[in-house]
């Protein structure tokens, strides 16, 4: 690997660190031992279990990162990506529910694509508006985060709840062909290959194309751009509408590989913390890969600090912010 390559990797690896020895020193004033907590939550991930389930954690943030990255080379802030979720599972389950029976091989790509389509098309909303210049694309996305899980809410406590469900509205079991295969008798679904294919596809079209080069060139300047013969409004809707997909297909893959069915709390906020990893990483598709591994990480040892040293989950958040605290030191003009 180049040096080019590995100094992204060796900056966030410093950042984490700083943040840990932060956080170890708030242990330390609240009577824990974080060598003990470190251990305890070492120990959690050591197993085969353990470091599966980072994994199914890492398929949703991949996703959603890109969602925003995508976005953010035409100057474009993404912030609907938890909405976008809910309305990919949303489609998929649509699709789920209605189609005929099929075969898994014709299934599996028709749900992948209603995931997509459902986080495209809520997507698509915002960029339309912005592209009229009528609305910030910022305020939409972010709006639209609190309507998508109500029209999901709707569905479950409506026409689609399942019967024998009162308890815990949600909708009927899909069926066998939809759900996504698992792999090594782990959760380790198919919506982690999706995820990778995605990042890769979003690091070529970005870095390797002419496309690129034009959404680049739009989000340095939009004006000359338009000037240049670049269709702005275009590239406006469809870099939101790729992105809004790309948090669709998380949807779906919450929907059809983890949980089987559509329930109420099916994302837990991958949305918000995919928009998080997305900025710290830069953009940047191996910065992207580290964070969500990062991330996914920080969250499975909160749930293992509970457990072990009786601290609240609340103490992840604080992790997190300590790290977006020392990124933003570091960024060139922070003082100012």
């Amino acid at each position: 690997m180049s040096e080019t390559a590995l100094r992204p990797i060796l900056r966030h690896t410093l950042v984490a660190g700083a943040a840990l020895a932060l956080f170890s020193a708030i242990l330390l004033v609240a009577g824990k031992n974080p060598l003990q907590a470190a251990a305890d939550s070492f120990r959690s991930m050591a197993s085969v279990y353990g470091f599966s389930e980072l994994l199914v954690r890492m398929t949703p943030l991949i996703l959603t990162a890109v969602a925003v990255a995508l976005p953010s080379r035409l100057g474009l802030i993404n912030v609907g990506g938890e909405g976008q979720l809910y309305m990919g599972a949303w489609m998929a389950t649509a699709g789920a529910l209605w189609f005929p029976p099929l075969p898994r091989w014709a299934m599996l790509p028709l749900v992948a694509a209603m995931g997509f389509l459902g986080g495209a098309l809520w997507a698509a909303i915002p960029g339309i508006l912005r592209a009229a210049k009528l609305v910030n694309e910022t305020i939409a996305t972010l709006l639209l985060n609190y309507v998508a899980p109500l029209i999901v809410s709707y569905s479950i406590f409506g026409p689609w709840k399942a019967l024998g469900s009162s308890a815990y509205p949600e909708s009927p079991a899909y069926p066998d062909a939809a759900l996504l295969p698992t792999f090594f008798e782990t959760r380790v679904h198919g919506g982690l290959i999706l995820a990778l294919v995605a990042l890769l596809a979003y690091w070529l079209l970005v870095d390797k194309t002419r496309w690129g080069l034009q959404m680049r060139a739009i989000g340095g300047n939009a004006e000359a751009a338009q000037r240049l013969g670049i269709p702005v409004a275009v590239f406006l809707v469809a870099a939101l509408a790729l992105g809004g997909g790309m948090a669709g297909l998380a949807g779906m893959g919450e929907a059809m590989g983890v949980h089987g069915r559509l329930r109420q709390g099916l994302s837990p906020g991958f949305g918000f913390t995919g928009f998080l990893i997305a900025w710290l990483a830069g953009g940047r598709p191996l910065g992207i890969l580290f964070m969500a591994f990062l991330f996914a990480i920080i969250t499975a040892a909160g749930d293992t600090l509970q457990i072990t040293q009786g601290l609240p989950f609340s103490v992840v958040n604080i992790l997190l912010a300590m790290i977006l605290f020392i990124v933003l030191a570091r960024r060139p003009g922070a003082s100012r």
